[in-house]
């Protein structure tokens, strides 16, 4: 019930939300005879922030229109090569009319960005995104809300998120390489694994950021959440049904409000601090900063549900029977062996201030990948980065990214190539087997004289 008394708190609370945005631009606007009234701007701006507070957040756009490749502007446009029920593969197309800037861009490595699936959109790492589109040509997961997935297409689970990225990347082709941001650090190494141990190809690189590869490394108060809850206490308290108004009517998933609720109650006075500082910059008249504090909350307070059976089996997974780095992960009856990752170089990223991943989770991979040569590993701290800052903003732009992008450039030039699989042995035919035994009888003596 408790989805359903969220729903009827939302409907209600949304005339009286652009109720406050109307009012408050009664009081802002240069026409208005409000506007020269005492107090003005400050009941303005208290109007705006409690229309905020009160408003529904709906998925932003990506919104890149243009980027810039070798220093000429090209138009971008999205492409949707293949829509599954719970995710989109989405690419940024890049057009131009200039032949030099055509044959740079046709050059580039080709990027899978894996966005997670942990409550926000895909659009989370709209700065990730932007960065590599002037080096790369980019592919990105769209991950769906569940609560508009119908029921009837079925559940989904952690096994069929390896499954999708499995299909994405034999989409894509050999040359792609492959970026995971946090969450899917996990499922993506179990595909390539499986990938791997089948004998099919792999990506040239990975490239891993802040991921729970290792969870008992360095654990968070997200990773003690997980892991000192049983499974069955996670099923009873954060699994609800959708309401009747979704389209996924009767889904079983992990509310987005329930998420944000817990996003919010981990820096709870960070987030009072930012609203009153977004007050005041309405009163001062500081547009950048109120406009800064406003992108940011369109995407942070834009959450989505998640399937049930793929959050729990997560949480066990990942959090509870850390199967991936025991060896015992068994997806549809392959073991996941990330040992047999031989040709894709591996680069992990951590941020120094992450309060998700803790220090270590995701250089864990190192340890896992044996057969990926050290030469070609490698480990990169975002010194006075947080969990955010390993994606998007500053640090990112000019400290994360350069080294992303080098890393991808060298193993795109210089690919690494899968060792020889060993020949398999001709079987000895029964009529051969007499005289195979009295050769190996006759060549015993020698042998032994040699050692």
């Amino acid at each position: 019930m408790l989805y359903q008394w969220y729903e009827t708190q939302r409907a209600l609370m949304a005339p009286f939300s652009e109720f406050a945005s109307a009012a408050s631009k009664l009081y802002n606007h240069p026409l208005s005879p409000f506007t020269h009234t005492p107090l003005a701007q400050r009941v303005s701006a208290g109007l705006d922030l409690a229309h905020r507070l009160a408003k529904d957040y709906e998925k932003p756009e990506f919104g890149i229109r243009t980027t810039e490749v070798a220093g000429v502007e090209v138009a971008v446009q999205e492409q949707v090569p293949i829509n599954k029920p719970f995710c989109r593969l989405l690419r940024f197309k890049r057009f131009t009319d200039n032949q030099a800037v055509l044959d740079v861009m046709r050059q580039q490595p080709t990027v899978l960005v894996v966005a997670p699936l942990s409550g926000h959109h895909s659009t989370l790492l709209r700065d990730t995104v932007r960065c590599l589109l002037q080096d790369h040509k980019v592919f990105i997961t769209d991950w769906t809300d569940a609560r508009i997935v119908p029921a009837e297409v079925g559940p989904f689970h952690l096994n069929d998120y390896v499954a999708y990225v499995q299909e994405f990347i034999r989409y894509i082709g050999p040359e792609v390489h492959v970026i995971s941001v946090c969450q899917p650090t996990v499922p993506v190494l179990a595909a390539v694994s499986l990938l791997a141990s089948a004998g099919e190809f792999t990506p040239r690189s990975l490239t891993m950021m802040g991921g729970p590869i290792d969870a008992r490394k360095s654990p968070t108060a997200v990773n003690n959440l997980a892991m000192n809850r049983s499974y069955e206490w996670f099923e009873n308290n954060v699994i609800y049904r959708v309401p009747p108004n979704f389209p996924g009517a009767g889904r079983r998933v992990y509310p987005g409000f329930l998420q944000h609720s817990g996003f919010v109650a981990m820096n709870p006075d960070r987030h009072l601090s930012s609203h009153y500082d977004y007050f005041l910059d309405l009163v001062r008249g500081d547009g950048d900063s109120a406009d800064s504090h406003r992108q940011f909350y369109d995407e942070y307070n834009a959450v989505l549900d998640m399937p049930a059976e793929y959050y729990l089996e997560t949480i066990k997974v990942v959090f509870q029977d850390f199967a991936l780095v025991n060896g015992t992960w068994d997806v549809n009856g392959s073991l996941v062996r990330p040992q047999d990752i031989t040709a894709s170089a591996l680069l992990t990223v951590e941020g120094e201030l992450d309060d998700i991943s803790g220090a270590g989770q995701t250089r864990a991979a190192h340890e896992l990948c044996t057969g990926v040569p050290k030469a070609h590993q490698k480990h990169f701290d975002a010194m006075g980065a947080g969990h955010y800052g390993i994606f998007s903003g500053r640090r990112w732009r000019e400290n994360v990214y350069p080294a992303v992008r080098e890393f991808i450039a060298k193993y795109d030039a210089a690919p690494l190539a899968a060792p020889p699989k060993p020949a398999r042995k001709a079987p000895v035919k029964a009529a051969t087997k007499g005289a195979a035994k009295a050769a190996a009888k006759t060549t015993r003596p020698a042998r032994r004289a040699k050692a």
